[in-house]
């Protein structure tokens, strides 16, 4: 059961009509949330948008797109990238 309250959700999967967030709530505790892509803002459709959410009686309620944030993770996930790609293999 997920609590009313606000969280921090990623576009996990899209499939079809319908798009998995996983929500982060504030003390960092995981949720799932299955909704319609409709109900998503046109710039968060897409695998690994961020957004802010609001969640009442398990049904989303309110969504915004965080573009800053997006950025953000898509960056840092490209640098961890980068620097796994650079590692030279083990020797033995």
């Amino acid at each position: 059961m997920i609590p009313d309250g606000n969280y921090t959700a990623v576009v996990d999967e899209i499939e079809g009509s319908r798009v998995r967030l996983e929500l982060q709530a504030a003390d960092d505790e995981l949720y799932e949330l299955v909704v319609e892509v409709a109900e998503l803002p046109d710039a968060g459709k897409k695998a690994g948008a961020v957004l802010s959410v609001e969640v009442v009686d398990e049904m989303l309620v309110e969504a915004e797109y965080e573009p800053e944030e997006t950025n953000r993770r898509r960056q840092q996930a490209q640098d961890r990238f980068d620097r796994l790609s650079e590692r030279s293999p083990d020797k033995k």
